[in-house]
């Protein structure tokens, strides 16, 4: 073990709150999810509740992701989120929604760039043969021409792209962060790895090469749970070890995906996971992980101690 990870400060690169009343599919019956059961988060989990929950963990800064709310309320959702870090100085920064598919985005962007918090944007393009998994009604999202033309106006913020596709899709994930070299993309959930298999393996590691080979590109070490539904440490540990020897420990970050692991697990639990899935590299790519690359890419000023 080359340092302790539990002395070093982290960032928490990936997490949602919200207000139920805000998100239809947190309402009614619900609808089979990749991440199983999701009765008990079908209620309010605000801010203060999220701040409970790191308590003593070491997070000194956190990511916002967006959380679908319904059509039209994109720029009603970061205005909420603002005035939350307002009012708590929680999160540091957001991650919105915008539909890249849609010509009139720009005006959508411009609005939310009165928010000086937003970093970047998140719309998930995966795609699964399996509808369960299925978010995008079609698996070629990313080499649409229309789709890429927008999305390349984020550049005209320095805005990064939240990238979340699955195995099958990571060739045309590369061919996207390839077109559009000017734009950072952030893969989501270090590529949502479904098929534990060692074929389903062998096939994320390709993919996951082909995004790495695009220097614009990092992962998130994040949503490790969704597919088996527990804080499982030592799928955390391979996923991570896998993942920083494709990426570098330089491309690599972390986030909690709270509260969707809250559904199977507490915050402590989730980071003495990934503290120990990191423990044997170097202190430096220990820091980079945790925390100085997710305050790189999203613009934060953070401790450097805790």
């Amino acid at each position: 073990m080359s340092a302790p990870a539990n002395t070093l400060p982290i960032v928490d690169a990936h997490h949602h709150i919200w207000r139920q009343k805000d998100l239809t599919w947190l309402q009614g019956p619900s609808q089979p999810r990749i991440f199983g059961d999701y009765a008990p988060i079908k209620r309010d989990y605000p801010i203060d509740e999220y701040l409970t929950d790191i308590a003593g963990t070491g997070v000194v800064a956190s990511v916002y992701v967006q959380t679908n709310w319904p059509p039209g309320g994109a720029l009603a959702e970061v205005e909420w989120v603002d005035a939350e870090a307002a009012r708590t100085g929680w999160p540091q920064a957001i991650v919105g929604y915008a539909d890249f598919l849609d010509d009139e985005v720009v005006t959508l962007l411009a609005a939310q760039a009165r928010f000086p918090r937003v970093r970047g944007i998140r719309q998930q393009i995966h795609w699964h043969e399996k509808t369960l998994y299925r978010f995008a009604d079609r698996p070629d999202i990313a080499d649409d021409p229309r789709f890429r033309r927008n999305l390349a106006r984020l550049a005209d913020h320095g805005w990064l792209f939240e990238l979340q596709i699955f195995t099958s899709q990571m060739a045309s994930g590369a061919r996207l962060a390839a077109a559009l070299p000017d734009i950072t993309f952030v893969l989501e959930h270090a590529g949502m790895l479904e098929d534990l298999s060692d074929a389903g393996k062998a096939r994320w590691r390709d993919g996951m090469r082909r995004l790495a080979d695009c220097p614009n590109v990092a992962t998130k070490l994040s949503g490790l749970g969704t597919f088996v539904h527990r804080n499982d440490a030592a799928l955390i540990a391979e996923i991570t070890a896998e993942t920083v020897a494709i990426f570098g420990a330089e491309r690599c970050l972390w986030g909690s995906n709270f509260p969707i692991e809250k559904l199977w697990t507490d915050y402590p639990s989730l980071v003495r996971s990934i503290r120990a899935a990191v423990a044997d590299l170097s202190e430096g790519e220990q820091r980079a992980i945790l925390c100085d690359n997710a305050a790189r890419l999203y613009g934060l000023a953070v401790a450097s101690e805790i």
